[in-house]
């Protein structure tokens, strides 16, 4: 048995049914091993009551959204008049020292968890777009973690790496990631103590920061070897199953779930495949 850890999370469960058949499939037919679950999503109940009762083994997390969707609360410094979130990464930075904003984020995130915890048990935490990463907002979510016992939170530490292939470089999406790992390796600084202080365990490394919305079975595969020490490593992915085309990023997600030579290289780094889920078990 392997020191060195690997997991593949599936971010967005319960979004839609295209994002739950990801999940099944990528759980059945591929190394699928972990997903985090959307409380708001147009597809959570199928996700509940379709999905997880067919994967008895998947790790389940809490993906806390207040980026898209409706709130499962009143939340007026969060939503607009019709109860949608209407607040990006930035603009949720800048409110996240107004105590009142924070006070209706830690309802709504609480709403968020117990949601979910009536169905299922959970094992880690995330959050849509890294707002959780937000040091202020990371302290709600630790403390939160602690109450309803949720062993593992996730921090966002991303090697910079490089992929040889210049059309994951020459886009307009890989320049504003490099800024988007600068700032989260500098809010994971702050939050790895947060989480120690709250008796909290943390993934070591972060996967799927720099090449967002670029995210293949190349970006895994390079993502790991620059990783030289590290117990638990985390690859985000967004898989979804669209009916009407294969021609997506979405699906090309998937695809790194069905990848079996990629199984075999993470195998070879001297990573063991696993989930939050198992690890929590055995200490």
């Amino acid at each position: 048995m392997s020191n060195r850890k690997f997991i593949l999370n599936a971010d967005d469960f319960g979004m839609s049914k295209a994002h739950n058949r990801a999940v099944l499939e990528g759980y059945h037919k591929g190394f699928l091993t972990s997903a985090s679950l959307c409380a708001n999503g147009k597809a959570f109940n199928a996700a509940v009551n379709e999905i997880i009762p067919e994967c008895p083994n998947l790790g389940t997390g809490v993906h806390l959204n207040i980026i898209e969707g409706r709130a499962l609360t009143k939340a007026p410094l969060l939503t607009n008049k019709r109860g949608k979130f209407n607040n990006g990464f930035l603009n949720i930075l800048l409110k996240s020292k107004n105590p009142e904003f924070l006070n209706q984020v830690e309802f709504e995130f609480r709403t968020q968890i117990e949601t979910i915890k009536n169905y299922t048990k959970i094992d880690h935490i995330d959050s849509h777009v890294h707002t959780h990463a937000i040091p202020e907002l990371f302290k709600i979510t630790a403390k939160l973690a602690k109450e309803y016992d949720i062993p593992f939170i996730r921090t966002q530490c991303e090697e910079m790496y490089f992929v040889p292939c210049f059309k994951k470089h020459l886009n307009f999406k890989y320049p504003p990631n490099i800024c988007k790992i600068i700032l989260l390796n500098c809010f994971t600084n702050i939050n790895k103590k947060i989480a120690k202080e709250y008796g909290l365990k943390t993934n070591d490394y972060l996967i799927g920061v720099g090449y967002t919305g670029l995210m293949d079975s190349l970006t895994v595969e390079y993502g790991l070897k620059a990783i030289e020490n590290g117990t638990i490593v985390e690859a985000l992915i967004h898989p979804c199953l669209y009916a009407a085309s294969n021609n997506n990023q979405h699906y090309n997600e998937f695809l790194i779930t069905q990848d079996k030579s990629l199984k075999d290289k993470i195998n070879r780094l001297g990573f063991e495949i696993t989930n939050y889920k198992k690890e929590y078990a055995e200490k």
